[in-house]
């Protein structure tokens, strides 16, 4: 079965900017981060989590191990995104 990419953005274009953001949370997270290969990330995210996810082939993985990969990654993200909008918010509050 091949790869298929679930997360579709909305806006065109802008899977550059989320692969920048992702970069820079997962760094500000402790995780070294190559900025052309933000995706190789979970590698390190689920070696530090014990899972034992590699490249290719991952049926052997539970789908609770993914989870475990990719709620650290996007809850990551999502707080950060979250910390920005309440700082965005009081900015202009404070005007």
């Amino acid at each position: 079965m091949g790869r298929r990419n679930r997360n579709r953005l909305l806006v065109p274009g802008a899977r550059q900017g989320m692969d920048a953001f992702k970069a820079d949370v997962m760094r500000q997270e402790g995780y070294a981060v190559d900025p052309n290969r933000p995706d190789d990330v979970k590698f390190e995210v689920a070696q530090s989590l014990g899972v034992p996810l590699q490249h290719g082939d991952n049926g052997n993985l539970t789908t609770e191990d993914a989870g475990r990969v990719g709620g650290k990654i996007g809850g990551s993200m999502v707080r950060e995104m979250i910390r920005l909008a309440q700082q965005r918010l009081s900015d202009e509050s404070n005007k």
